[in-house]
């Protein structure tokens, strides 16, 4: 097969699945309505169940509810029936998924999950199938044909059933005004996570990691310390501690093009003055807004007398995963 017939098969895959995904626009009805009035006021958890490659979409579905405000978890349709069913309790709402609606692993355990009382939403692609019948809720996920050119392998129907969830999950997010930050507490590890969650003092240098000098200290005195403390920065302080400004890689750069004499120059005389500082209690976020906008490579930590708190960098944001 040549690549033009390979791109063809391609793109007509991705055409018919495009296809299968935007037919259920239509479909957002009042059951999709009912449904997630279901799970708002669901006062368990939300079962999600499938079986086969319904089951790996039900999997997905159930994390993205998890991580998004929605408490849920996957079960197996074939472990049900072996002793999960324990995990589901009366106030809990099950989600099932089953492209045909008529799963044998499904049907088997229709009656029990009646029996327990729960509330049962189907998504499936045949309205009229066991399953949906039997459903307090059914939301429509036929397809009209599946990308597989032998129409067996399950394809467009997973992807329908994936964004059926996602619309579910995110209509659901917008619907108890979850917010990024809660999102980030479910997410500590991620890079979002501790861009939301770490503050400045978690992650800036202070006591005597702080490179710092009085305004009379000699240039080379400065040099000595910022070399020593290895931050490409020295802060000018007075008596109090309160910031007077900053020494930086840069400034001892252009204090050189002058010819100065870095024993005879305090660094008072050169020190960047109004030097950008940040509050402690700052999300590290913030930091990174304003490296980027001020085109710096450090900001100072201070008090609301100015009195110095810390430092910090862009490679003190980047070890920290913050960048």
């Amino acid at each position: 097969m040549d690549s033009f017939a390979l791109k063809e098969l391609a793109r007509d895959v991705i055409n018919t699945e495009a296809t299968a995904v935007a037919s259920l626009v239509s479909r957002i009805d009042e059951a999709f309505v009912t449904a997630c009035n279901l799970i708002l006021k669901c006062r368990g958890r939300i079962v999600v169940l499938g079986m086969g490659k319904s089951g790996h979409i039900a999997g997905k579905i159930a994390s993205t509810m998890a991580s998004t405000g929605t408490p849920a978890f996957f079960v197996h349709a074939a472990e049900a029936s072996h002793g999960d069913l324990g995990m589901i309790t009366a106030e809990d709402v099950v989600l099932v998924l089953s492209n045909s609606g008529e799963t044998d692993e499904v049907r088997q355990i229709l009656p029990l999950l009646k029996r327990l009382g729960v509330s049962i939403i189907a998504m499936t692609g045949k309205p009229a199938s066991t399953l949906a019948s039997h459903a307090d809720v059914h939301i429509n996920i036929a397809v009209h044909s599946e990308a597989c050119p032998l129409g067996l392998a399950p394809t467009s129907s997973t992807t329908a059933a994936l964004v059926m969830g996602d619309a579910l999950a995110v209509s659901l997010l917008e619907a108890r005004g979850f917010t990024a930050e809660d999102f980030a507490r479910s997410h500590p590890a991620g890079q979002l996570g501790k861009r939301l969650l770490l503050h400045i003092q978690d992650i800036m240098h202070s006591g005597d990691e702080i490179p710092k000098v009085s305004a009379t200290a000699s240039l080379s005195e400065t040099i000595v310390e910022m070399t020593k403390k290895r931050l490409g920065m020295v802060v000018i302080t007075d008596t109090k501690n309160k910031v007077l400004g900053v020494f930086t890689d840069g400034d001892l750069r252009r204090a050189l093009e002058h010819s100065i004499d870095p024993h005879k120059t305090a660094v008072g005389e050169v020190m960047t003055r109004n030097s950008k500082t940040i509050d402690s209690q700052a999300l590290a976020v913030e930091a990174v807004r304003m490296l980027q906008q001020f085109k710096i490579q450090g900001l100072l930590v201070v008090d609301d007398d100015s009195r110095l708190q810390g430092v910090l960098n862009f490679n003190d944001l980047l070890q920290a995963g913050v960048i």
